[in-house]
């Protein structure tokens, strides 16, 4: 019966090979699956048949299907593993004894094993030895080491006024670096790390809130406090020696999440320190211009304003995209339960304050000492509607979603506006606020980039502008803050992108920090039709180069690329090259003819048939077909009718999570993704009829106004798993001065990516961003796998781990407490469109007392 059953199994194998392979041979791909299935076919007749002959003709297999694996992929264990393990396992089956007797049964002198089980022993022997000596070998990594005389320099480097044991701002000071110079904790101890505290924020993500609920905050902590936010807008302040509340805020959100709501997401919040800032004197001129804007503000707070707000253009009624607003509609009216005094000078607690921003589009200050509402923020309630001025108002659509950049002066608001969701979409202006009052100083719209100039009453910005939703960063000395800039929707069709919008769109974008004029622009991506929109904060850093100073700024892209430019000018300090980019765009589209490459450059090679990947051969096979059957060119291969694989995907190679700089010795920490994407157009027929999700779903990719809807997503095998074959995940170490990649190591194990905990380091897909510490430290804890990570930061190496009861999507921190020791701090609450498992918890770590 063992017999028929492995007969039955390889006929079927054999049947579906066959089938399988000769579809992919017919596509141009390789035949082997085909010549497989036919071998297959055949030992199942002979096994049913009773014949040995099966033994020999299966043994011939497994030497066949592994000299083909090594020569596609040589002694990488996941690769042939995905060639080899089931056919492995059914030779061992077929070694059992009642299915070896079976061979011989009726014979004159029946024989348990003979020549041919052995020659299939054989074959397993060695396939077996090929797999035991791949498992030691790691073909992707790349070993190197920083010198020493690099890990022990010193300079004298700028902080911002920051103190070393705080935590002031999401990079940690306004030049985004992620680097604190704490020394305590070195490779040598950073092993006898344990929990010190954690804290449960009672907010965790909920089956009715949007996909992308998503914990990603990094903590500040200065003047012996910890503040985080939840991504319901709600800040807690802790003490972070005990992790013990002091206070929370809650907003108090005025709207549930809509069918537009795509993200709630609170990456951090903002402070500035009016002490060592203090406010300037006012002249008669500011008091009336402020006086003037603060009515205008509290006319907009009441639902009062003059504005006249658009909320349908270009055919495309809001309504059919929110459910909610409706032609005629005011601005949302922003209101507060709790309402303060008076709106005088700042009190003694408001002196010191955070800004909140909120999903349903405010932007709150709020007391750092004691966590109540600060008047005369542009109201008495201490907020700014984000809506005032705003065209196509449609609640869930636009809201800042990261830490607005606070300068001397004045806090510099971007915001995320829903990807491809209508070409009405609300506009993506970056707008600058004064601390104290919230009178609005200059707004920076890209499709105007000349009007910075405040806003005329009766006036709304320009729709579905190119925004800035991601953390930008601030030069003091230059007084230049820096945005990383997305796109206008649709991000897959660029036919009716204006000049301004494709010189703005998917660029590092500086401007004037007073009066919000553009001093330059680097673009990243030239014509995006890849929603490779710049993701991450720009990091500040000085680099000696060549002997001489240079002022620089180092980049992050999702396309792979680190761009390092002089952040004075915004040119190249690193050599750029400008490439052939493949063409084919849609009819009504074009692409550029070439794109840019940096010297420092986390582009994988281009994929291939042999870079597919599965749990077993079939679905393996079945991967190589859906990638002949794709549009792929490369990187930059444009979206088609026919589908396209967008490699790396729209994920990024990196995200908000942007790198970690060391300024003392000018290096570079970063976890490179690889994520395979796919993107299809859809025609749409008509500006308002959903071709690409139902009723009751968000409207992700319908492009309402566009002649194309997309479908996109992970490129998947029919198991579910990735169709290219691990690593996905990596950390690196670069040589800022000359852009050498020093060393790369597969990232992460599939513990919680698999049903059963499986401990395999495969190199897993994260997101979120490292810090590096003085003492030679990095840190990391945005991996799938439930683990925050120290590394060695001169080799890379994986140093200490430690296991988190949630997802960790977030960047850590780290800080001196009022006991003098130095804490490290991670956030695992998870991450909606990750699929991680939700949570609450803030955990604190630090050396044993």
């Amino acid at each position: 019966m063992f017999r028929l059953v492995l007969s039955v199994l390889l006929l079927l194998l054999g049947a579906g090979l066959c089938a399988g392979g000769g579809w992919l041979a017919w596509l141009g791909g390789s035949p082997f699956y085909l010549v497989l299935g036919l071998a297959a076919l055949i030992t199942g007749g002979l096994l049913y048949a009773r014949r040995p002959a099966a033994l020999w003709l299966y043994a011939l297999m497994l030497i066949a299907t592994l000299g083909w694996s090594l020569w596609e992929v040589g002694f990488d264990w996941w690769a042939l593993s995905a060639r080899g393990s089931l056919l492995a396992v059914i030779g061992i089956l077929l070694l059992l004894p009642p299915v070896v007797r079976s061979l011989h049964a009726g014979s004159v002198s029946p024989r348990r094993y003979g020549m041919p089980a052995g020659a299939l022993a054989l074959a397993l022997v060695i396939v077996a030895g090929v797999g035991i000596f791949s498992m030691t070998q790691d073909p992707h990594d790349v070993a190197g080491t920083f010198p020493d005389e690099r890990m022990s320099a010193t300079a004298d480097v700028a902080t911002g006024g920051v103190p070393e044991g705080e935590w002031q701002s999401y990079g940690r000071t306004a030049y985004g670096q992620r680097y604190s110079p704490l020394k305590q904790i070195t490779p040598d101890n950073v092993g006898k790390l344990k929990v010190a505290w954690t804290y449960k924020t009672n907010q965790v993500r909920g089956d009715t809130d949007p996909t992308e609920t998503t914990y990603e905050v990094t903590p500040l902590v200065f003047d012996n406090t910890m503040y985080v936010c939840t991504p319901f807008s709600t800040v807690i302040a802790l003490d972070p020696v005990t992790g013990e509340e002091k206070w929370r805020f809650d907003p108090y959100l005025k709207q549930p999440p809509t069918k537009t709501t795509q993200h709630m997401t609170c990456r951090g919040v903002s402070y500035f320190d009016g002490v060592a800032n203090p406010r300037p004197a006012p002249t008669p001129s500011s008091i009336s211009n402020s006086a003037t804007a603060m009515g205008d503000q509290e006319a907009v707070l009441a639902g009062e304003s003059n504005s006249e707000v658009t909320t349908q253009a270009a055919g495309v009624p809001q309504n059919v995209v929110a459910g909610t607003a409706k032609p005629g509609d005011p601005n949302p009216v922003v209101t507060r339960d709790q309402r303060a005094a008076s709106r005088t000078e700042p009190s003694a607690e408001c002196i010191k304050r955070l800004f909140v921003p909120t999903s349903d589009g405010r932007l709150i200050a709020i007391s750092a000492q004691t966590g109540e509402i600060c008047p005369g923020f542009g109201g008495e309630d201490g907020t700014i509607n984000l809506w005032a001025n705003m065209p196509n108002v449609t609640p869930g659509s636009a809201y800042a979603t990261s830490p607005p950049v606070v300068t001397r002066t004045a806090l510099v608001v971007g915001g995320t506006v829903n990807d491809n969701a209508s070409v009405t979409s609300p506009s993506g202006v970056i707008r600058a606020y004064d601390v104290y009052t919230g009178e609005l100083l200059w707004n920076f719209d890209s499709k105007r980039p000349e009007a910075t100039e405040p806003i005329a009453e009766g006036e709304t910005y320009s729709e579905n502008a190119p925004n800035s939703w991601s953390v930008g960063s601030w030069d003091p000395e230059l007084n230049l803050v820096y945005l990383p800039m997305g796109n206008q929707s649709p991000d897959q069709w660029g036919g009716n992108r204006s000049e301004a919008v494709e010189k703005f769109s998917s660029s590092v974008t500086a401007l004037d920090a007073d009066t919000g004029e553009v001093r330059w622009v680097y673009q990243t991506v030239h014509h995006d039709l890849w929603d490779m929109d710049v993701p991450a904060q720009p990091s500040l850093i000085d680099l000696t180069i060549d002997g001489a100073t240079v002022k620089a700024l180092v980049q992050p892209t999702k396309q792979g690329e680190i761009f390092v430019l002089n952040r004075e000018t915004g040119e190249p300090v690193l050599p750029v090259e400008e490439v052939p980019a493949p063409g084919g765009a849609v009819e009504g589209d074009f692409t550029a003819p070439t794109q840019p490459v940096s010297t420092i450059s986390f582009n994988p090679p281009k994929l291939t048939g042999k870079d597919m990947w599965g749990g077993t051969i079939l679905d393996q096979m079945a991967c190589r077909i859906a990638f002949q059957g794709l549009n792929y060119e490369g990187r930059y291969t444009p979206p088609t009718t026919d589908g396209t694989i967008v490699y790396p995907g729209n994920f990024g190679t990196f995200n908000w999570g942007a790198v970690a700089v060391d300024p003392e010795r000018q290096v570079m920490f970063a976890m490179p993704v690889y994520l395979a994407f796919t993107s299809k157009l859809v025609s749409r027929s008509n500006d308002t009829e959903r071709v690409v999700t139902s009723d009751a779903d968000p409207v992700f990719n319908e492009n309402f106004g566009a002649p194309w809807a997309a479908k996109m997503g992970t490129f998947l095998s029919v198991l579910g798993l990735p169709c290219q074959a691990p690593p996905w995940g990596y950390v690196a170490g670069v040589d800022l001065t000359n852009g050498k990649t020093v060393y790369k190591h597969v990232n992460g194990t599939v513990h919680d990516l698999s049903p059963i905990p499986l401990p395999f380091e495969m190199g897993v897909p994260g997101i979120g961003g490292p810090i590096i510490t003085g003492g030679g430290v990095a840190f990391l804890s945005g991996t799938l796998d439930y683990y925050v990570r120290g590394y060695d930061l001169q080799t890379g190496e994986e140093i200490w781990r430690d296991r988190l009861p949630a997802g960790g999507q977030a960047t850590p921190a780290t800080y001196v407490g009022a006991d003098g020791r130095q804490y490290l701090v991670v956030v695992a609450g998870g991450h909606g469109s990750t699929g991680t498992k939700a949570g609450d918890s803030i955990i604190a770590y630090a050396l044993p007392e």
